[in-house]
């Protein structure tokens, strides 16, 4: 067990600054208008830095360095670009600590998430986006015996992207690692939430990115999240975040034609198939695991497993191992590496949690455990701390169909396969599921029939580098990660050479 020190306290690996500015081509920049706004840590409620209040004269600052250092960027070398990325992880990889408590106490999650996973996976896109451009290739198409179609990879120019609270660093990785790869600048707007640890991470990253290949502007979604999305300097949008703002930024990309990733909402399923029950061995202990995932990452999860389906058969004996399960599951600290949930990240977000918990109860779903606020002791007694939470009830219900975002799964039965599918698929969202059987043909048949981006088989909660993400129906538009991310951020330039001296005749 390992008990890390709070930043800016004595023995800290971590030490914010008072007061944060913007990040603009390359150095910090006061805002514009002069405003800042206070950061508070989850973990005890207090705040620990003030960082800028960027609205849309800062949004212009920044896209005026992205655009002075767009041209020189876009023409650097795969190979240059691969040895800049790789450099970036290499410098998280020599700070990793340091980053993962830096971004545990601005976000509230157990620092052993974010050292085993969130940063190890930031580090591991950054070398993945590096291997896939140098991999890259364009095309040849042989017309005929003297045309032939070349086909070039060339970067959009300036994107926008905003990036949400409850992964601050890795959500931002997921959009920076392959738009630098293919070539362009960025405007990055935080989440008013988790500003500062991305801001942290910039500082040690500063002597590798070129100046204003990377700015970061602070501030609230309509005073900057606004004026980036909407602003016709930026040839490409990318969201992550809940899916009323992504209509708004689908409109906004509408208005200057210009492309749009969104990464919305979920209200994922996590089906147990009756064979799941049929021994108590590994499998089934790894199945227990897949169903108290609801609570990784304090339920903050697009695709948080938040809705359990589990076969009428081993209803009873599975629920209630399951509920042992999550009884196990300690919160504390979340500096402490013997944490398994930490803090939600906001107190808006505290209070929104609660008030489903009176939702659900009206309703007629029953709390089988938790339920509750968890005051914790001493310099903890302020943080956003919810029990991990277990419901019984009805798929209609609001909990079953509206994203909570916390430590909050809603159960219920069904029998038989098509019952399955038809309350897995019973929602707006379609990000993503888990599917649990220990039978192939099951386990594929569902897989393929559930309507979400993407299906778990007999796992969840893994995002390798290597693997698309992105949603069905309200839960997004385009995909993040795997190797088609690169064309996400490129657009195809095609030469259509003749090499014949004799004309066609037509004139």
């Amino acid at each position: 067990m390992t008990i890390y020190a709070p930043p800016g306290s004595e023995g800290s690996l971590v030490t914010y600054r008072s007061r944060y500015d913007h990040w603009i081509n390359g150095e910090y920049r006061a805002p514009v208008n002069g405003r800042y706004f206070e950061n508070p840590s989850p973990v005890n409620g207090k705040t620990f830095t003030e960082v800028a209040r960027g609205d849309a004269a800062d949004i212009d600052a920044a896209l005026d360095a992205a655009h002075a250092a767009a041209p020189a960027w876009g023409k650097t070398t795969a190979t240059k670009r691969a040895i800049i990325l790789n450099k970036i992880a290499d410098r998280m990889e020599a700070h990793l600590e340091e980053i993962a408590v830096a971004e545990t106490w601005e976000n509230g999650k157990p620092v052993r998430e974010t050292l085993a996973a969130d940063i190890p996976l930031a580090i591991d896109h950054f070398r993945y986006f590096a291997g896939a451009i140098r991999a890259q290739e364009g095309s040849i198409s042989q017309i005929d015996e003297d045309t032939v179609a070349y086909h070039f990879h060339e970067p959009l120019g300036v994107v926008g992207q905003i990036i949400p609270w409850n992964f601050p660093i890795l959500m931002a990785v997921w959009k920076l690692a392959p738009a630098l790869a293919a070539g362009n600048a960025i405007v990055l707007k935080p989440a008013e939430q988790t500003p500062a640890s991305i801001l942290y991470l910039m500082e040690l990253l500063a002597d590798i990115i070129p100046p204003g290949v990377l700015n970061v502007v602070n501030g609230f979604g309509v005073e900057a999240g606004k004026p980036l999305a909407s602003s016709p300097r930026i040839r490409k949008i990318a969201f992550t975040g809940e899916t009323t703002t992504g209509r708004l930024i689908m409109q906004y990309a509408a208005q200057n034609i210009i492309p749009v990733t969104l990464e919305l909402g979920g209200k994922s399923p996590n089906i147990f198939f009756s064979d799941v029950g049929r021994e108590r061995d590994d499998y089934y202990d790894k199945a227990l695991e897949g169903f108290t995932m609801f609570a990784l990452n304090q339920g903050e999860v697009c695709t948080c497993p938040s809705r359990a389906l589990i076969s009428s058969d081993i209803y009873d004996s599975f629920l209630s191992d399951a509920l042992e399960r999550t009884r196990a599951v300690k919160q504390g600290n979340p500096l402490d590496t013997d944490t398994m949930i930490g803090a939600q990240a906001s107190n808006d977000q505290l209070e929104k949690i609660l008030s489903y918990m009176d939702i659900g109860q009206q309703e007629g779903a029953k709390i089988l455990i938790g339920g509750e606020r968890n005051v914790l002791d001493g310099d903890l007694a302020e943080g956003y701390y919810v029990q991990p939470t277990v419901f019984e009830g009805k798929n209609s219900m609001r909990i079953f169909q509206e994203e909570i975002f916390g430590p909050v799964v809603a159960v219920t039965s069904f029998t038989g396969y098509d019952e399955a599918i038809s309350l897995a698929n019973d929602t707006l969202y379609g990000l993503g599921a888990g599917v649990w059987s220990r039978e192939a043909i099951t386990a594929y048949r569902a897989g393929r029939d559930i309507q979400a981006g993407r299906v778990w088989t007999n796992n969840y909660h893994a995002y390798p580098a290597a693997a698309a993400f992105g949603g069905y129906k309200g839960s997004g538009v385009g995909r993040e990660n795997h190797l088609m991310m690169l064309d996400h951020y490129q657009q195809t330039k095609n030469l259509l050479v003749s090499y014949s001296a004799k004309k066609l005749g037509f004139f």
